[in-house]
Order: C-alpha cells, then structure tokens, then sequence
C-alpha cells in the first residue's frame, strides 16, 4: 500500500483552494458501508473494518470520489485508544490502525488518478469528539463532567497519530460542545496540520447549548484553524449557522449535515424523512459555505448532486 497522493491542484494546498471557491466533501462513511453489506452494529462502527475489512474502506472513499468529492474524511471518527483497548487492542495496534485510516483514504486518491479522474482530492484525517468513544449518544449531548485539560489527555495522542500520518487537514468534527472545542484546539496546536471546527448543532446553539457565536468565537484566532462550520445537524440549521461563523471568524465555513432524518441512540435506529436538497448548497456557498457536503445518510448519489450544482451555478 503507498501513501504517496499525486498532487492534486500543481501542489495546490486545500487552504489555498478554499480562497477560490467552493470544495466538495463526502458524505457519510457508515451508511455507505452498510448500504454495501456490512455489519456496523459494533460500538466502534465503521472503525471496526479498520482491523477487519480495511479495503472496504478504501472501497467507500473511492465511490465518493468518483461521485466528484473532493475530500474524503477517514474512518477514524469512532477510532480511539480507549475504544479499540475494550476490544482487546493494544496502543501499539490501534496506532497502527489510526494511522492506516489516512493510508486507506490516500490509496483510495491513487486509485482514483490510475481510474482518470482529475478533480482535486485531498484528505481529511477525522477527529470525533470524546462522545463517540462512548457510543452511547453523547456526541450529540456534550457536557461530559470532564475539563477542559481532560479532554485535552483524551485527544492529543490520537491527533498525534493522525497527523503524523500526513493528512492535508485534520477533520475536528461533530463537536457537541465548546469546551471540547477548547480542548482540540489546543490538541492541534503546534503539529503542523492545518484543521477544520466543525460544531454539531442544535438551532443557533452548540448541542450542549453555548451560543455559536461564543463556540465560533475560540477558533477565530487559531492559525491552524483554515475552516470553521457545523455538521451532523439538520439542514433546515445550516445557514443561519453559515452566516454566524463568517461572521465571527472571517474564515471559510464547512458545512455538512445529515440528510434531516434523526438519530435514535437507544434503538441505533434513523427516524423521520430526508429533508436535504442539493439546491440549498447555492444558498450556503453565498453565506460563506466553501466545504460542502454530506454527513450521515447522504450517500454518493447526494454528493454527485452537490458537485453537479457547486460546478453549473
């Protein structure tokens, strides 16, 4: 397996891409694997293939670049040392595996070139928040009764990992609540991987219910932050969310909510009908959107969508 990504734009970096225009995301990594047949009922979700089936992986990444992503998020949003350790993993192996998660999705960039496309690709290395470790829900909740300097112990040897692996940016993602956004901030301090902030939400407030213009407000000034955004939220929240950040931060926004179906934690169960449309993606991108895409229950066919409207309006 190689990690050697042809260059994607000359050498273009995303930071510099996003100042051009819009970039198309992907959309989400366990719905897709288990549209393909796999068994994600596991706590760790699709961080389980990591170990088991790592080509089904490289697999998804690969349909949504085809579908025209240009960036592709690991599979390492529910990977954790301390959620591999209740399987039986030690640190060695789940480093191991952390790391390959960004070598799979890399791969998946080479594939993509040898089969002719030309659109730039690039790497998102996921950090989920402590929530997912926990499976139970929390991500959508936050205010663990833990401190910021906890959260920070929690991070930062993942993070480390990740970004050694060489990503183009790191994904701080689906963040229910400020102080953990405090945390990862400082757990991305000084590595040398550019990242996005990405809050999950509830209306105008973090899910454990800061204001966004308070949870925006911490990475305004953080010089690894290139992007500042929402996801796993609804998309009737997005663009007030879009506005906000802008706002606050001066910085590109990224956007990628769920389809409008909810999450049911006690029965692992979506609920409800899909209320996203690639048309509201225009309406995003003139807010400020310049990483769109996709997060739970919007597949390759949405993120094809997305692409199609990004490139013709």
């Amino acid at each position: 397996m190689t990690s050697d990504v042809p260059a994607p734009l000359a050498e273009t970096s995303l930071t510099t891409a996003l100042a051009a225009g819009a970039v198309v995301l992907d959309g989400g990594m366990s719905n897709h694997l288990e549209s393909a047949g796999h068994d994600l009922s596991d706590e760790l979700w699709s961080a389980r293939l990591l170990a088991e089936q790592p080509e089904a992986i490289t697999e998804a990444h690969l349909a949504y670049f085809g579908a025209g992503a240009n960036v592709a998020i690991t599979s390492s949003y529910q990977a954790t040392f301390e959620g591999f350790a209740k399987r039986g993993i030690g640190a060695d192996e789940a480093a191991r595996l952390l790391a390959l998660s960004v070598e799979l999705a890399q791969e998946a960039a080479r594939q993509a070139r040898h089969k002719g496309l030309t659109h730039p690709l690039w790497v998102a290395a996921s950090v989920g928040p402590y929530g997912a470790m926990l499976a139970d829900g929390s991500e959508y909740r936050g205010r663990y009764g833990l401190s910021v300097e906890e959260l920070e112990r929690f991070h930062r040897p993942r993070v480390e990992i990740l970004a050694a692996a060489a990503p183009d940016v790191l994904a701080l993602e689906t963040v229910p609540d400020a102080d953990e956004a405090e945390a990862l901030l400082r757990a991305v301090r000084g590595l040398g991987v550019p990242a996005w902030l990405s809050y999950s939400i509830a209306g105008e407030r973090t899910r454990a219910g800061q204001p966004l213009e308070e949870a925006f407000a911490l990475a305004a000034d953080a010089d690894e932050v290139i992007a500042v955004g929402v996801n796993c939220c609804a998309p009737e929240d997005v663009e007030a969310a879009v506005t906000t950040a802008a706002r606050v931060t001066g910085k590109p926004v990224v956007v990628y909510p769920n389809s409008g179906e909810v999450w049911n934690a006690e029965a692992r169960a979506w609920n409800g009908r899909s209320t996203f449309t690639a048309e509201q993606v225009l309406g995003w991108r003139e807010s400020g959107a310049r990483l769109i895409g996709g997060c739970c229950r919007v597949g390759p066919e949405a993120v094809a969508s997305i692409a199609r409207t990004l490139t013709s309006a």
